[in-house]
């Protein structure tokens, strides 16, 4: 599989040269000299291939997603932009990074000067490019150059038109990404207010049902005429609304770039307004842009490294960069926001509401790299969720603006709850311990009679029937849930995470019931060494039926999507999914030696792909998606742990570029960045919801990075692209626990975490 993908990266390295941050160069920097941070952010990687990401304007956190608009429909449309397009539609203010499903793509502005080019332009990508905080490309139909930047709430753009052009804009109310896969615009609304000034909503549906958007734009030049069409028929005044609603624009003549700022809400348009007037009503492009970028480097330049390549850094730096766009800000500058049963909160303790929360994805390496080095967000994250609960009855699994979309598998939000309560209790009280317990045991149950007044389809997705066979059987049964296995190991998963909310809520009754469910997964090993014995395996985890035999016949490269019984994989990968009880996975595999053996058999298996979702493949592991991103790190519990540091030395350099085919498949929100960030820093967290921490394998000589209170050091001895192996590590002056793990209080301000290298790995 990678050497297919290595092709087409060799093809396209001289066009990212001229779209990245000097991203090909492999020289190292002087370390006595400060370093620009922001040189090294190239939001163009992730674009290409599965990636998903798109290289468009926002700040950490932003709201307003502001950003080209490339690719309509179909999975790359996921962004709404695909680096391999040359055709852009105009650019939106909201868009999801590195998902496999598109939404949004709100409130679509095109410029334009003959009428002919007011729905696309054909570009060149040597007239395109893309920084930390802004966007530009020239538009080759009619040489309008278009810059892009934002704040958190605001977008703002800056059109040139060459001289003597008509000065044209489209407001595109209707536009949607994915149509092919539902989505679709409900209800449009605008009001031209003045000669400088309209305001509108939209309103959505498809992943997200029901999403609202309402906006006030403001232009720098008065308006000199304009035109509205709703489903393409002109409609008569200053206001209109309809599913389709599109206004056509002219300014007054001006030498002058057209400067715009368009303010979102999702709440009002007097929100918009006042979001507006508190973020960018007393400033222009250019000092929008500096303050975009400021906020950039004051967030990314708490991380120092040094030693790697130029190539190295760019990747780091990027992939820092794409940790910090969600989840999102998601309320307007008063505090007001939409809940989940639609109506609108006031935030009065000062606490801030979030969105687009990928859990499935990032509880894995996203939330855990929170923890360490921005608790306090860590902490609103968690009570974020636990407000979520109480607001529409069940914790949200892939929230979007407000809405359950029912994604993906489980109820992750306990995890994220759970790690971050193990981590800093102190930030709680007794009563949110309490209120976390009952929203993860409301989420783990099955009392659908709760939820009459619900979508009953969209129940189905988030309170599925997998909670109710674990309630009543014990497991999931294939004959009859889909996606079975999974279901049942991450569900098991979850159910221990919950009794680790229970133990620090008191409640030993809850802890027990929790913990009996965490050994859940046992149910769907099958150990048969001899069966398997052509796999160089002791067992898989397999689909069971509703009367407990296996469901036959079994194939563990079978990777049947939806319908099958995993998740975007196979049994190779979700055989190891069991992170809250290695020992116990090690003991249905029979033991220490057969789990190595395990190991060996999953990286050394035939690579066969699957669905589209399974790339990266070194043998059966599949770093592409996350079932089994924590598998390498599995050979610490074994006694070959350098093949934890072969293994992750491979996937840093071959499954991380720094190209636009950079990520090796969908980088989901910051998921597949934060591994990177996590794993090049040396360490990494097998199981969120335990405070443990094990080894890696180092990719810079140093590194400095923020956590509570201060700053914590990764230094690497004799450290290089040849010398991948640990001889010898210390924390805060002191060996690792057994020399590979280590508790999360050790990340102290102050602290050092020491490596020492070497070019061979020790005797086992």
């Amino acid at each position: 599989m990678f050497k297919k993908r290595t092709l087409v990266i060799a093809l396209t390295a001289a066009i990212t040269s001229l779209a990245g941050c000097n991203s090909e160069t492999t020289e190292e920097t002087d370390p006595s000299e400060p370093v620009n941070v922001l040189q090294y952010v190239d939001p163009f990687i992730g674009t290409g291939f599965n990636g998903h990401t798109f290289p468009g304007a926002v700040v950490p956190e932003g709201f307003v997603q502001l950003s080209p608009d490339t690719h309509l429909t179909g999975w790359h449309s996921s962004s709404g932009y695909h680096y391999d397009d040359d055709t852009v539609y105009g650019f939106s203010h909201t868009h999801l990074s590195g998902t496999g499903i598109g939404d949004l793509g709100d409130i679509l502005f095109m410029p334009y000067s003959d009428d002919q080019q007011r729905e696309s332009s054909k570009f060149q990508k040597s007239n395109e490019q893309a920084g930390a905080g802004y966007y530009q490309v020239k538009l080759d139909d009619s040489g309008i150059n278009a810059e892009l930047t934002a704040t958190q709430r605001v977008g703002l753009h800056r059109y040139t038109y060459a001289d003597q052009q008509s000065q044209k804009l489209k407001v595109d109310l209707g536009h949607t990404l994915n149509e092919d896969w539902g989505g679709v615009s409900l209800e449009n609304e605008i009001t031209f207010v003045d000669e400088n000034t309209i305001i509108g909503k939209r309103i959505s549906g498809g992943w997200a049902d029901g999403q609202q958007v309402f906006f006030i734009a403001k232009f720098s030049s008065p308006i000199k005429s304009y035109t509205i069409t709703n489903e393409g028929e002109q409609v008569d005044g200053s206001t209109a609304n309809g599913k389709d609603v599109v206004s056509f624009i002219e300014f007054e003549p001006s030498e002058s770039p057209i400067e715009i700022k368009v303010a979102l809400s999702p709440v009002s348009t007097q929100g918009a307004e006042d979001n507006l007037n508190a973020e960018a009503a007393s400033i222009n492009f250019d000092q929008a842009r500096a303050q975009a970028e400021n906020k950039w480097k004051d967030s990314l330049e708490s991380f120092q490294i040094e030693g790697g390549t130029e190539t190295e850094k760019t990747i780091f730096y990027s992939a820092l960069y794409h940790t910090k766009l969600a989840p999102m800000i998601h309320q307007d500058v008063d505090g007001q926001y939409p809940g989940m049963d639609k109506n609108i909160y006031q935030n009065f303790d000062g606490k801030t509401n979030y969105t687009v929360y990928s859990m499935w994805d990032t509880f894995r390496a996203l939330h855990p790299l929170k923890t360490i080095t921005e608790p306090q967000r860590a902490v609103d994250y968690a009570m974020n969720l636990i407000q979520k609960q109480k607001e529409g009855g069940l914790l949200p699994k892939w929230e979007l603006h407000g809405n359950y979309t029912g994604t993906m598998v489980g109820y992750p939000a306990v995890s994220v709850i759970a790690d971050a309560m193990i981590k800093y209790p102190q930030e709680f009280t007794p009563q949110d311990f309490e209120d976390a317990m009952l929203a993860g045991i409301a989420s783990s149950t099955w009392h659908p009679e709760d939820f009459q007044h619900w979508d009953q389809e969209l129940l189905s997705k988030v309170m599925t029937l997998h909670i109710k066979y674990i309630d009543e059987e014990g497991f999931a049964p294939a004959d009859e849930t889909a996606e079975s296995v999974s279901y049942g190991l991450e569900n098991a998963y979850y159910d221990w995470c919950i009794a680790q909310i229970a133990q620090l809520a008191g409640n030993q009754q809850v802890y027990d019931t929790y913990m009996q469910r965490s050994k859940g997964f046992e149910r769907y090993f099958d150990y048969n060494p001899a069966e398997y014995s052509e796999h160089n395996v002791s067992g898989f985890m397999r689909p069971v039926l509703l009367d407990s035999s296996w469901r036959t016949p079994f194939d563990p490269y079978n990777a049947e999507h939806e319908t099958g019984d995993y998740t975007e994989g196979n049994s190779w990968q979700w055989t190891w999914f069991a992170p809250h009880d290695i020992n116990g996975l090690k003991t249905l595999m029979g033991g220490e030696e057969d789990f190595r053996k395990n190991l060996d058999g999953l990286f050394n298996a035939e690579e066969q792909e699957g669905t589209a979702d399974m790339t990266g493949l070194i043998g059966q592991y599949v770093h592409g998606n996350e079932p089994d991103q924590h598998v390498p790190y599995l050979y610490n519990y074994t006694s070959t742990p350098w093949k934890t540091q072969e293994y992750v030395d491979q996937i840093l350099e071959e499954f991380y570029l720094a190209t636009p085919e950079g990520i090796v498949g969908n980088e989901d929100v910051g998921q597949m960045s934060a591994w990177y960030v996590l794993s090049a820093l040396g360490f990494y967290q097998i199981t969120p919801g335990d405070s443990t921490y094990t080894i890696g394998r180092p990719l810079f000589d140093k590194a400095t990075i923020p956590v509570e209170n201060g700053e914590f050091t990764i230094t690497a001895e004799n450290n290089g692209p040849d010398n991948l192996y640990v001889k010898s590590v210390s924390i805060n002056g002191q060996p690792l626990s057994e020399g590979l793990f280590f508790d999360h209080s050790e990340f102290k301000a102050g602290g050092t975490l020491h490596f020492v290298m070497s070019a061979t790995p020790p005797q086992s």
